[in-house]
């Protein structure tokens, strides 16, 4: 909202999936505190428009002193007015007397289960109209909790972006969407001002439907435990795939353009005629709030999408980028797209060699060629050169060598576990088979999580079937690891002889699992492994062993 922009020409407009009532009472605190943030930010030109990490700074700037105190003052007290609320669980009886756009709950069941919630809470209708301190005009601001039912698909962030286009298309209709994910913010406010250049220049202009801007991360530890820092993702592939023509929509941090979303092909000889001159016609200004808001609850339904084919897979369909993008794009681009659509599909090899050649262990069975043998060069060549790039990658992008170690485990355990099951799941729905389902993590986290989280600490306290399989396959290496040293006890040159790259491999995923290993058999606290997971993943380890011994 305190974009570097004419506010008028701005609509903000919040998606909340949950249907919560406190985020809702947040908003509302949000709009009181923009009439004095959006004048304040305009004054003194600020480059950074979140305040929570404009105030992170200890010493207020000089030329806005005394209005930095007054305003830092608002802030503080709506974030203990938020708290307060937050630490309750709910909004009192008085709080939704305050406002009336709580009624949109007095029919609400569950996060699942709920009537569409549409309110205006700043402009769009004259009704609702809000200038700030300076008496100058605030942006559009509304709130969004499109209509779910438990028998209906909601398709999580891809349905819901879709109701905020239906909606907005029919209240403001910019012709820039901006798409930003809850617990990110933009952190220069002449980003907007960026992106239309390049929508806008007479030249190329045509041929962009989108401008994505990297991601960065706060509050990530220098060895990034999580690996989620995605550095080598903002620093190399997406600088290189816009190379060869542009990045990819990563989700949040992207402005589009809007007749692009909906089905416009731009051509050099139509360039963007008519498309700067969208936006509200003011036919729906002297409609009613209440009224507006009324006729567009149709617009976020749940049965509105009901057999449209707008969500067809990639891979698995002719948009595939080897099929219809050939001769469209780069092979470079392409190549770069393939790297992210194989994600799911790469935790088969991925699951096969953290298993079967660790297996073979047990039994002396050699699956790689010898150390003698001419042939272990080019697996050599290749496992030292893929380890030594990315390695490089990495720390050319600013990261640390543990900062990659832990990257590399982080991958291991997407592919063994959230990939595999996407590619279930996606298979499951090809075969018209019943899809997984899966619950949405929280986004607080206690105290004790934060610590451990300081500490490059790995949390492991969800008891879910993800763990489960991280677990169980931990194990079973570990078991495997101590069959190879009754082998090296038996025969030792010979062992070494034959399975040299079976032993490293088998090394490397037990060294690599050591913070899993403590959080199952050293840990206390409540980030260690729980104890039905425990019991469950050495229990399925040692019958994957027992079994493949027996059998061979």
């Amino acid at each position: 909202m305190a974009y570097d922009y004419p506010s008028e020409k701005l609509s903000v407009y919040l998606s909340d999936d949950g249907g919560s009532d406190i985020t809702f009472y947040v908003l509302t605190l949000a709009s009181t505190f923009a009439k004095h943030w959006i004048p304040y930010c305009k004054k003194y030109k600020l480059e950074t428009p979140c305040p929570a990490a404009y105030f992170s700074n200890s010493a207020p700037p000089t030329p806005a002193s005394e209005d930095w105190a007054s305003i830092r003052e608002l802030y503080e007290e709506m974030k203990n007015r938020i708290q307060s609320v937050t630490e309750l669980g709910g909004i009192s009886k008085e709080l939704r007397l305050e406002h009336n756009g709580f009624t949109g709950w007095e029919s609400f069941s569950s996060p699942r289960d709920h009537d569409t919630i549409l309110h205006i809470l700043i402009g769009v209708s004259s009704s609702r109209e809000v200038k700030g301190v300076d008496g100058c005009a605030l942006p559009n601001l509304i709130y969004l909790a499109r209509e779910k039912r438990p028998q209906h698909p909601h398709n999580f962030k891809a349905g819901a972006i879709n109701s905020l286009i239906r909606v907005s298309e029919q209240m403001s209709n910019g012709p820039v969407i901006l798409t930003l994910d809850c617990d990110m913010y933009s952190n220069s406010t002449r980003s907007l001002r960026d992106a239309l250049c390049f929508f806008m220049d007479e030249e190329k202009g045509y041929e962009i439907a989108f401008v994505q801007f990297p991601q960065s991360f706060e509050n990530v530890t220098r060895n990034d435990i999580y690996g989620s820092s995605l550095r080598t993702d903002m620093e190399v592939d997406f600088h290189g795939m816009d190379g060869f023509g542009g990045s990819m929509y990563i989700g949040t941090g992207c402005f589009h353009r809007r007749d692009t979303l909906c089905g416009r092909v731009f051509s050099k000889s139509q360039r963007d005629r008519g498309f700067w001159r969208k936006g509200n016609d003011n036919q729906y200004f002297i409609e009613t709030a209440y009224d507006l808001e009324e006729r567009l609850k149709d617009l976020a339904s749940c049965t509105f999408e009901k057999d449209t084919q707008w969500g067809t897979e990639i891979l698995l369909s002719k948009y595939n980028p080897a099929s219809y993008g050939f001769r469209r794009i780069h092979p470079g681009l392409i190549m770069g797209y393939y790297v992210y659509i194989l994600w799911a599909p790469s935790s088969l090899p991925t699951l096969y060699y953290c298993i079967i050649p660790s297996l073979h262990l047990l039994i002396g069975n050699s699956l790689f060629p010898q150390i003698s043998s001419l042939w272990i060069i080019p697996y050599a060549y290749i496992i030292f050169s893929a380890y030594a790039y990315s390695l490089a990658e990495f720390l050319w992008s600013g990261g640390t060598f543990l900062a990659w170690w832990n990257d590399q485990r982080m991958w291991l355990y997407k592919r063994t576990s959230s990939y595999f099951f996407a590619l279930v799941d996606t298979i499951s729905r090809l075969v018209k088979y019943s899809s997984t389902t899966f619950t949405i993590t929280s986004k607080v986290a206690d105290q004790d999580a934060y610590q451990r989280y300081e500490q490059d600490i790995m949390d492991f306290e969800t008891p879910s079937p993800m763990i489960t399989i991280l677990v169980t396959l931990a194990m079973l290496n570990l078991f495997c690891l101590a069959g190879l040293a009754k082998q090296l006890l038996v025969d030792f040159s010979r062992t070494l002889e034959t399975m040299i790259l079976q032993i490293i491999q088998n090394f490397f995923l037990v060294v690599i699992n050591l913070p899993l290993y403590e959080a199952l058999f050293e840990r206390k606290d409540k980030g260690k492994v729980p104890s039905s997971v425990t019991v469950k993943s050495v229990f399925l380890a040692l019958l994957a062993c027992a079994c493949f011994t027996f059998l061979h």
